[in-house]
């Protein structure tokens, strides 16, 4: 992300505001897609058959195909499943990130940089509150987890969670408080290594595209920079993505490296980047629209955004 102010002070509570109002409107507008993604990378080699065995057919294929499915078996309102905990999810990880990014970054830097910050401090100060947030915010994102994991049950067999503030309920009662950070590990390698490299690509991306002649700083480059970082995050994050969405979905592994290793053993190597395409299509387009209504909520609530 480029190195956002205003020509009037922003305060911190108004920059999680803003940041935590633009993630959670991309969150919305984009968790089918993510609902989907999940859906792949749970995905074992196999599906189940009605007779109890299996058909050896995946039974979700690419991305439009298994929203689709979802959509068929499931109805059109499943595609929304976890959103009120992602909405949480995002509201806190996405308003922490942002928001200390900047003061963690300049804290970094020193008073005497001149406000010339090199691109390592850039992406440590995003590795650093990235991590910080999703500490706050895992038990969102495994209840997010567990409630699009569920798919179309038998009839007569309940459903384990009514919904998010159930689930929260359950897993407590059940599995104790601790079980709300299952993952922990991956999810803060995963949001890391993702948030470094959005904020850092998003910056780098727009940069170049503003040296080309004929590009403004305006909402096409926006777009462009936001894809660009989205890609970048999905190339560097997916194996890591892959192991907590399992992790969360599925309380049978031991650990990360239980995870890692079932993974790659049973189904190979390329397992860890299933629903790549879904993921990249998800957060792709869940940069560019938070990152166009980031920009304009700045410019409404706080004044004019420009760039360094």
């Amino acid at each position: 992300m480029a190195d956002l102010h205003s020509k009037s002070d922003i305060s911190f509570a108004e920059v999680f505001l803003c940041s935590a109002f633009a993630a959670c409107f991309a969150e919305f507008c984009t968790i089918p897609l993510d609902t989907a993604k999940v859906r792949l990378q749970l995905q074992r080699k196999t599906a189940p058959s009605g007779d109890g065995g299996t058909t050896g057919v995946p039974k979700y294929r690419g991305l439009l195909g298994t929203m689709v499915t979802i959509a068929k078996e499931e109805g059109l309102s499943s595609l929304w499943k976890g959103v009120t905990a992602g909405l949480h999810r995002q509201f806190i990880y996405g308003g922490l990130r942002i928001g200390l990014y900047e003061p963690v970054k300049f804290l970094l830097a020193g008073s005497d940089s001149g406000g010339v910050i090199p691109l390592y401090q850039k992406i440590l100060a995003a590795l650093i509150t990235g991590a910080l947030a999703i500490i706050v915010a895992n038990p969102t994102d495994l209840v997010k987890v567990r409630l699009q994991a569920e798919g179309k049950l038998p009839p007569g067999v309940p459903k384990r969670y009514a919904g998010a503030l159930d689930a929260y309920r359950t897993i407590m009662k059940q599995e104790g408080l601790a079980a709300l950070w299952t993952g922990l590990g991956p999810n803060i390698a995963r949001n890391a290594i993702v948030n470094a490299a959005e904020l850092a690509s998003y910056d780098e991306v727009k940069q170049t595209i503003l040296r080309i002649p004929g590009f403004r700083d305006g909402v096409l480059t926006h777009i462009l920079a936001g894809l660009g970082a989205g890609f970048f995050a999905v190339s560097i994050g997916s194996p890591i993505d892959v192991v907590k969405s399992r992790m969360m979905g599925d309380s049978s592994y031991k650990s990360t490296v239980d995870c890692f290793i079932k993974t790659t053993k049973t189904e190979g190597i390329f397992a860890l980047y299933k629903g790549f395409f879904p993921n990249f299509g998800r957060l792709g387009s869940w940069n560019v629209i938070m990152f166009l209504t980031l920009e304009q909520v700045k410019k409404i609530f706080v004044g004019e955004v420009y760039y360094d």
